[in-house]
């Protein structure tokens, strides 16, 4: 099947005859196919000697340097924290720092170094870190061959085998990424066995439904789901696969197509097989990492700090549940924002009459976020309607209740209005306003819901794992901070103020402490908790949901970072380790020479593909197979097994 026939009629292949007899012809051609594998020694020999240089280049001198490299600060630390069981939150899927964690316990490894710094050392720590280098560096020397194959299964030249297997050889940033404790190798290796296995499976496509073209089918998917368990970058390898498997299955609903028409029940078959073996199979083992994930890490760890209370409460010795207290109307109690760590505060001072670009405030008193424990942080919770004098104590604040924050320092009370804040026109500001106005006509403006995130029903309001978002009963708009500070007249201290985007997850809160409970009090004596268990696909979609927020989060530009339009000429690199006193250094920039050919290749075929294109709309046919040139894409021939099994009737 050719994508493009040149030279019209004369140029088309022979059609195959329709009697299911083989032909001489068709017998000559399969014995020249038989002579061809015997006689493919010379591939055999060339893959033998390019996966060995692969080897010696990915394990020679991996020793060196003995000290903490670039994101070996990360993946390293996770793999310790794999194996101390510890809880911990990433970006990544679980994937490839499993692998780590695997090879960490192979050789007895029991995650005592947290991988801090980078150029800590690793022999004064006692950190087998060979170990751990050798795992991407088996990868990545198993990656050159793959590729060799991809090229030779693809039908190209032994030439042509060796140079785009030598490309990824001898490519400096390759060799650097994979002798490392990084992810890139496992990544990049999972891609190429995805190409090849796809390559292997279409190869197959005038056997379909037969035990290799399953075979090859499932292995493409485990391979592209561990593409996509490692980095989510992995899905451009979907979209590359997920193209050539729309095109094949457009080719089958050809009614006119060369092996005869299929039936819809028959094509139905083809694209409910690819749609289990591509997409099904790779999500479940996606899943399945994801469960090997929460089975190892059940003990409280630092990665607490991302989940829910809920999900907190699945872990051991987490500090939060065991530290979590009932909260009784009239407490003294501290906030703190969930994501920036800063306490509501307030003080005496008032906010400017103009701010910088022209707009009035209230002159209210401040209302801001302040990083340290301070007794202006201390606010007095009270419900929304008195309780009898005889009977104030003991009431237990609920979710969803409606309150009002006294700020005890001032004797003030907590107030938002239809105000604008002083960095977000659209949020309103918050302020404080004596005790006469929050009894007279601004009650409204100082009534408050706290709303406890995952809380069912009227569950008890607690410190430390009662997260909560605190809403403005008349306006509907929550308390939020974030983390630009505010100018001088604020003491550089963050905005307070009112988003009326309810739903952002970074308007939560927690209360970080009791300040007016008594030592001896009944409610700080602690009983046994049990770890609780939630559902597997509950805590998946919890953290899938933190894992793509995180990730969307990382909007700030790297120091490091380079611009695409960089990458074919190699115009910058990054510094993955210096030495300064021996004035040793690994720098990660690939080899000018591969780079320079293939980004010129790659500019040189889109030219003349374009040329070419936009000369036959002008009637010329440039590349015509009459003048001398060839420009067709011939897809390989089917293997000589299968050009043994079926007859041309037989072929769908």
């Amino acid at each position: 099947m050719s994508v493009r026939q040149r030279g019209g009629q004369a140029g088309r292949k022979a059609e195959r005859p329709s009697s299911p007899e083989v032909t001489t012809d068709e017998s000559q051609a399969l014995q020249q196919i038989k002579s061809g594998v015997k006689s493919e020694w010379d591939y055999k020999l060339a893959l033998f000697i390019i996966t060995s240089i692969a080897f010696l280049t990915r394990f020679w001198g991996i020793n060196h340097p003995n000290e903490v490299v670039f994101d070996e600060v990360h993946f390293g630390k996770f793999a310790s924290y794999y194996l101390q069981r510890t809880y911990f939150f990433d970006v990544h899927p679980p994937f490839g720092k499993l692998l780590f964690a695997l090879m960490g316990w192979f050789v007895g490894y029991d995650g005592h170094f947290h991988f801090d710094n980078i150029g800590d050392s690793y022999i004064t720590n006692n950190v087998p870190y060979v170990a751990f280098r050798a795992m991407p560096a088996l990868l990545g020397a198993l990656t050159i061959p793959t590729v060799f194959l991809i090229m030779w299964e693809s039908g190209y030249t032994l030439p042509a085998c060796i140079v785009a297997s030598g490309l990824v050889l001898f490519d400096n940033a390759h060799i650097g990424q994979t002798r490392l404790i990084l992810l890139d190798a496992t990544l990049v290796f999972a891609m190429s066995v995805s190409v090849l296995s796809y390559v292997r499976f279409y190869k197959l496509r005038h056997a379909p439904f037969s035990r290799k073209w399953w075979k090859w089918l499932l292995l493409t998917g485990v391979a592209l789901s561990c593409v996509i368990s490692t980095k989510y970058v992995g899905v451009f390898t979907f979209l590359t696969i997920g193209s050539a498997v729309a095109l094949d299955l457009w080719g089958l609903l050809d009614i006119n197509r060369k092996y005869g028409a299929l039936s819809l029940p028959e094509f139905g078959k083809h694209f409910g097989a690819r749609v289990f073996g591509l997409i099904l199979v790779p999500f479940f083992f996606y899943l399945f990492w994801f469960q090997v994930h929460f089975v190892i890490l059940y003990r409280s760890g630092p990665g607490d700090d991302f989940m829910s209370p809920e999900f907190q409460e699945t872990l051991s010795d987490n500090i939060m549940t065991a530290s979590s207290v009932g909260i009784d109307y009239y407490d003294s109690i501290t906030m703190r924002h969930k994501d920036t760590k800063t306490y509501l505060h307030s003080h005496p001072d008032k906010y400017p009459l103009r701010y910088e670009d022209g707009r009035v405030s209230s002159q209210g008193q401040q209302v801001t976020g302040y990083p340290f424990n301070d007794t202006n942080n201390h606010w007095q919770i009270l419900p929304a309607q008195p309780f009898p004098e005889d009977n104030l104590l003991g009431h237990r604040v609920k979710s969803g209740d409606v309150v009002k924050l006294r700020h005890l320092v001032t004797d003030t009370y907590l107030l938002s209005h239809d105000v604008a804040s002083p960095y977000y026109p659209t949020n309103q500001e918050f302020t404080t306003v004596s005790l006469e106005q929050a009894d007279g006509d601004r009650l409204n403006d100082t009534l408050f819901e706290l709303r406890v995130e995952g809380a069912k029903g009227k569950s008890d309001f607690k410190s430390m794992s009662g997260q909560f978002k605190l809403i403005h009963f008349p306006t509907k708009v929550a308390m939020w901070t974030h983390t630009t500070p505010l100018p001088d007249w604020a003491y550089k201290q963050a905005e307070i103020n009112g988003n009326k985007n309810v739903q952002q997850s970074s308007n939560i809160w927690y209360v970080d402490d009791i300040p007016s409970i008594p030592a001896d009090s009944e409610r700080l004596k602690k009983e046994t908790k049990k770890v609780k268990h939630v559902p597997f696909l509950k805590k998946y979609i919890e953290l899938q949901r933190a894992i793509f927020f995180h990730n969307n989060a990382l909007t700030s530009s790297h120091p490091y970072a380079s611009q695409p339009i960089q990458w074919p000429f190699l115009l910058r690199g990054v510094s993955f380790w210096t030495q300064n006193d021996t004035r040793q250094q690994i720098y990660f920039l690939g080899n000018p020479v591969g780079w320079w050919i293939a980004s010129s290749v790659l500019a040189i075929f889109a030219g003349i593909v374009g040329a070419d294109q936009l000369s036959q709309r002008r009637g010329v046919d440039s590349l015509d197979e009459r003048k001398g040139f060839s420009f067709t894409l011939t897809y390989p021939p089917p293997p000589p097994f299968v050009s043994e099994a079926i007859t041309p009737s037989q072929k769908q």
